[in-house]
């Protein structure tokens, strides 16, 4: 599973500028277009939050917890509704991030989260962070149901009888290379090496094998109210960050100009912004080495 460090390499090093390119509250996971490409970016993120708020049956005064909350832009969506909105994040710059914004948000592994800690809540959600709760080396070791099941029985603590979970993941997809040929020494064009650069830039993390294992591994404590397929909102939302990540700014362009000398002197940090230049998520979608969902749970 990735731990402390592993999502601080990813997303602590990114930081500000990530907040620089999308705002305060900047969402890092797949938007919802519902099959309109001409909405913007931030359209399409509203309505994902909106599709969130409806299914989990949420109203105002809830208590709404956000496992993996980001820089915290549902939980600042939730805070417009008038929900009581909480978040844990392994990343400590997202978690001083929320913090500046006046969010309620805790520096926590939401895998060891118990009632007695935070509470119990009305609903929860966990937009694409339960990516990191299987490493390669577990999945190799056959842990991953057992996690997952472990995992889905924390949520089912914490939610009240007929609570509602969503859960929004990548999978592995129905073309994905046997993971054993997965080398980063491999041909630059090859399904090998896209899924290579992808483990570099995201340390820790394994996917899903699909839709029937999470259903599987939540069958004891849920089922599934409903689904959809968010491959090709997550191409559509790759597209509108690479124009994001190279429209101009001038704050952001100062901020490149003062970590220069740092680049130039420090050849790690040289390597893993090289790393994160390659755009591997958005290939491994197109070619449909990764799919995409996004489920609600009810508990049982």
């Amino acid at each position: 599973m990735a731990v402390q460090k592993d999502l601080d390499y990813t997303y602590t090093l990114i930081d500000k500028i990530f907040r620089f390119c999308f705002g305060e509250y900047g969402d890092f996971s797949c938007a919802l277009y519902k099959g309109d490409f001409s909405q913007s970016l931030e359209q399409a993120q509203r309505q994902k939050y909106e599709y969130i708020y409806d299914n989990l049956n949420i109203k105002k005064g809830d208590r709404v917890l956000d496992m993996g909350c980001g820089w915290g832009p549902f939980l600042n969506f939730l805070r417009e509704k008038g929900v009581k909105g909480v978040g844990v994040t392994l990343s400590s710059g997202q978690a001083r991030a929320c913090q500046n914004n006046g969010l309620d948000v805790h520096l926590l592994d939401c895998r060891t989260i118990k009632p007695d800690m935070l509470g119990t809540f009305d609903a929860i959600t966990s937009i694409e962070a339960f990516e990191a709760f299987c490493s390669k080396e577990e999945w190799r070791a056959g842990k991953q149901d057992e996690i997952y099941q472990k995992f889905f029985k924390v949520v089912y603590d914490l939610l009240p009888a007929k609570g509602r979970f969503y859960l929004q993941t990548g999978t592995l997809g129905k073309k994905m290379i046997d993971p054993e040929k997965v080398d980063i020494h491999a041909d630059k064009k090859s399904d090998a090496y896209v899924c290579a650069v992808l483990e570099r830039q995201f340390p820790g993390h394994w996917l899903p094998s699909g839709l029937d294992q999470l259903v599987a591994c939540a069958a004891p404590c849920f089922k599934l109210s409903a689904q959809s397929n968010g491959r090709l909102d997550y191409l559509e939302t790759q597209n509108q960050w690479r124009k994001k990540f190279k429209s101009f700014a001038v704050e952001k362009y100062l901020f490149y100009l003062s970590i220069f000398p740092t680049y130039l002197s420090n050849k790690a940090l040289r390597q893993r912004i090289a790393l994160f230049g390659i755009e591997a998520n958005r290939m491994c979608f197109e070619r449909q080495l990764m799919d995409h969902y996004r489920l609600i749970f009810e508990k049982v």
